[in-house]
C-alpha cells in the first residue's frame, strides 16, 4: 500500500451510528490532516469520516479492517454567519457545485410540520402556542433528516446550526461531525445596514434592498414591504444574540474553523470556500486511492 501521510484506524462495529454500512460489515474511521495554505491563511485541521462502500474482514470480535473500498465519503460542511451575513448566498452556490443535502432549520421544521412526522406534531404544540420549539425536537429533526440515505450518500451541508454548545454535543453524540466549521464575518455596521435596507416583494417573495439590489420597476417599489424586526435597534439585539450563541459553537470547531471575510463580493467569497472543498474533497479521493493500492 502506498503512503499517503494518513493513519488508518478501524472502528469498532456499530449498527447504530450514523453514517454506517449496514450490512454484515460497517464502516472505517480515517483520521487525516490537511495542510494547505490558502490565499487567507494556513489552513490546518482533522477528518474523520467513514467510507461507505467498502470491504471488510473482521480482526477480532470488536474491530474491522479496510480491504477495500470503492469511493470517498463525501462532504460535510458546517457554515455559520450573523443575520445578513450573506450566509444564504453561499449555502446556494455551494449546493449547486457540490449537490450537497443542504439542511436549514427553518425550512426543517416546517417541512417536519407540513408532513405531520412525530416531532412535526411535537414542534407544532409549541409554534401553535407561541412558543420556542425546544431544543431537543430541533435537534433530534436535524439528526433525523442528516441520517436519511440522500444525506449519508450525497453529504450534507448544515446551515447555521448548532446554535449553542448543547446542540453541538447532541450531534456530535449522535456521531455527526463535519470536515469544516465554515464562519462568514462581517462587521456590525455593514450587517446593519444590509438588513435594514431589506424589503419584500409580496407577491413574489423575492429579496430586494433598498441600496444594493434595488426594485426593477416603481410598481414594484411601491409594494415594498419591510419585515418587523428588519430595524436597527432589533437587529443589533439579534446580533447580540447571535455572537453570544457562537462563541460557544467556535469552541467546539476550533480545530476545522476557517473564517472567512463576509463583506467581500460573494463570488469573491465562494471562490475561497470553493478552493477550501475542493482540496478537501481532493484529499479525500487520494487518500481513498491510496488504500486501495
Amino acid at each position: 500500500m502506498a503512503s499517503c501521510g494518513c493513519n488508518f484506524i478501524a472502528a469498532s462495529f456499530n449498527q447504530n451510528r450514523p453514517g454506517s454500512c449496514f450490512s454484515s460489515h460497517n464502516f472505517f474511521t480515517e483520521s487525516i490532516c490537511l495542510s494547505r495554505q490558502s490565499s487567507l491563511s494556513s489552513l490546518s485541521f482533522g477528518v474523520n469520516r467513514n467510507f461507505s462502500g467498502a470491504k471488510f474482514k473482521k480482526s477480532s470480535p470488536n474491530h474491522l479492517v479496510v480491504t477495500s473500498a470503492t469511493k470517498p465519503e463525501p462532504l460535510k460542511v458546517m457554515i455559520a454567519g450573523a443575520p445578513a451575513s450573506g450566509k444564504g448566498t453561499q449555502c446556494e452556490l455551494i449546493t449547486k457545485k457540490y449537490d450537497l443535502v443542504h439542511v436549514a432549520t427553518g425550512d426543517l421544521l416546517r417541512a417536519e410540520v407540513a408532513a405531520g412526522t412525530g416531532n412535526g406534531k411535537l414542534a407544532k404544540e409549541y409554534m401553535e402556542k407561541g412558543q420556542l420549539v425546544p431544543n431537543e425536537i430541533v435537534v433530534m429533526m436535524v439528526k433525523d433528516r442528516l441520517s436519511r440515505v440522500d444525506a449519508q450518500e450525497k453529504g450534507w451541508l448544515l446551515d447555521g446550526f448548532p446554535r449553542s454548545e448543547s446542540q453541538a454535543i447532541a450531534l456530535k453524540n449522535f456521531g455527526f461531525d463535519p470536515d469544516i466549521f465554515i464562519l462568514l464575518e462581517v462587521p456590525e455596521e455593514i450587517l446593519v445596514e444590509r438588513v435594514v435596507g431589506r424589503r419584500l416583494d409580496p407577491v413574489t417573495g423575492k429579496i430586494y434592498h433598498l441600496k444594493y439590489s434595488p426594485p426593477e420597476t416603481e410598481e414594484i417599489a411601491a409594494r415594498l414591504t419591510q419585515r418587523f424586526d428588519d430595524t436597527e435597534e432589533k437587529v443589533k439585539l439579534r446580533l447580540q444574540t447571535h455572537n453570544n450563541n457562537v462563541k460557544a459553537v467556535v469552541s467546539m470547531y476550533q480545530d476545522i474553523m476557517i473564517e472567512l471575510d463576509g463583506s467581500l463580493p460573494k463570488l469573491e467569497v465562494f471562490s475561497k470556500i470553493d478552493d477550501v472543498l475542493s482540496a478537501l474533497h481532493k484529499t479525500k479521493s487520494l487518500a481513498l486511492r491510496s488504500l486501495a493500492e
